[in-house]
């Protein structure tokens, strides 16, 4: 169930302890410029101080360069560093394979998962843990890419409504700029999420909330389209069928 107060000290224990059970020298995150990458950073921050987060910035031909100027704010608001690592020329790269297609959405994929391929890269040669920055919504509505930014070594923020996910940046103190920008994924030029979802974050949380009081029984439009989300994004959550022994 979701609802109440975001409680970082539950997230903060949670990265501790998953650092110490492996004798791990800390994380490794993707930074987009976005809300739920910079609270996830803050949060290992506090968990295990600055020097002991990496943050990687991988922007491709689409990424707007507010999103630079976000990740560098970000970076002097924790006092941490950040690699930068353009991802375009990977992708032309891709460009070249027999039958490729220039879909948004398959190129958008090719983008995430090339993303987290160069998180684990790093993340092995440190010894350090991927720190996902997946949240509830759109986990639960399958809003993300499966082995590309849904894939990661512990999800900090999964057990949170992106509508509290703004509540904990507020109460951390995040700056104003982060916290106002309007979310997107930034795998096509102009794409934001609630332009792609079709709805407001708001109007899903809600949907959420009154689906999981409700028993999973829609009751309004807004909820239908929701739960069908839901239900047809089962495959992104559940690990991949197999013949048990």
């Amino acid at each position: 169930m979701t609802g109440g107060s975001p409680d970082p000290g539950q997230v903060t224990a949670l990265l501790k302890d998953v650092i110490s059970s492996g004798s791990f020298k800390g994380f490794v995150i993707g930074l987009s410029g976005g809300i739920d990458s910079s609270v996830v950073a803050t949060l290992c921050v506090r968990a295990t101080g600055p020097e002991n987060l990496l943050g990687i910035f991988l922007p491709s031909a689409v990424t707007q360069t507010e999103d630079l100027d976000d990740v560098r704010l970000l970076a002097e608001f924790l006092n941490i560093q950040v690699l930068t690592i353009p991802i375009g020329g990977i992708i032309d790269q891709y460009r070249m394979m027999p039958g490729f297609t220039e879909s948004m959405h398959l190129v958008g994929n090719l983008m995430a998962r090339t993303r987290m391929a160069i998180l684990y890269y790093y993340a092995g040669q440190m010894n350090r843990l991927v720190c996902g920055t997946t949240n509830y919504t759109e986990y639960l509505i399958g809003y993300s890419t499966k082995h590309g930014d849904s894939a990661a070594d512990v999800q900090p923020i999964i057990h949170l409504l992106k509508t509290e996910v703004w509540t904990l940046a507020k109460s951390l103190g995040l700056p104003a700029r982060l916290i106002e920008k309007t979310p997107s994924a930034g795998l096509w030029q102009d794409q934001t999420d609630e332009d792609e979802l079709g709805m407001k974050y708001q109007v899903i949380d809600e949907a959420i909330r009154n689906l999981e009081k409700q028993g999973w029984e829609p009751k309004t439009p807004e909820e239908k389209i929701v739960l069908e989300r839901i239900l047809n994004s089962g495959h992104k959550r559940r690990p991949a069928p197999h013949v048990k022994r």
